[in-house]
């Protein structure tokens, strides 16, 4: 049996329709069960970012963390707290109402929010594909079982064919066995 012969019967026999008129997801999947080969991995695993990109993932996940928001509350008090109490001294250099300290946070804001949507737009990336993978790994699971079901029924099919033939020839028997009891009263 040819391969092209295989992938329209599984088709045929488990998703009720043409290997033609499946999607690529579900040819894939019945290319691999008719190959036997295992689902492989859409390289989840490797790591193909650039440095930016890594640099991006951990500015994104060090500006997420509680680290983050308590090292810059002190960083705030401190700034606040040197400006307020060197006034007197003339050591502020960035006196009340902070401007400075405005603008350096506006800026911060504005570099931080696009790196950090780069690095959240390149994991639900990653998402779909591993959603993808999970998706053909689920279906050639579920075709799989569909097989071993076709095959258990045919065997119990099998099965129960002979039991019958063998049940017939006994009742065969046993008729035969009336009948001479019956004609030897």
């Amino acid at each position: 049996m040819t391969d092209t012969i295989a992938r329209d019967e599984l088709a045929q026999g488990l998703l009720n329709c043409g290997y033609e008129d499946l999607n690529p997801v579900q040819r894939s999947v019945i290319d691999l069960i008719v190959t036997e080969a295992p689902s492989a991995s859409p390289g989840l695993a490797l790591d193909e970012r650039s440095l930016g990109e890594r640099l991006a993932d951990r500015v994104a996940s060090f500006g997420g963390s509680w680290g983050f928001i308590v090292g810059f509350s002190v960083a705030l008090a401190l700034w606040m707290a040197w400006n307020w109490l060197g006034k007197g001294l003339h050591l502020a250099f960035d006196p009340y109402p902070f401007i400075f300290l405005n603008l350096m946070l506006s800026m911060l804001a504005a570099l931080q929010a696009p790196v950090i949507m780069m690095s959240q737009n390149r994991q639900s990336a990653r998402d779909r594909k591993a959603a993808e993978y999970d998706y053909v790994v689920n279906l050639r699971a579920e075709l799989e079982i569909l097989r071993l079901h076709d095959k258990l029924d045919a065997l119990r099919g099998a099965e129960l064919m002979s039991e019958l033939a063998a049940q017939g020839e006994r009742i065969e028997r046993l008729t035969g066995e009336i009948e001479a009891l019956r004609r030897e009263r």
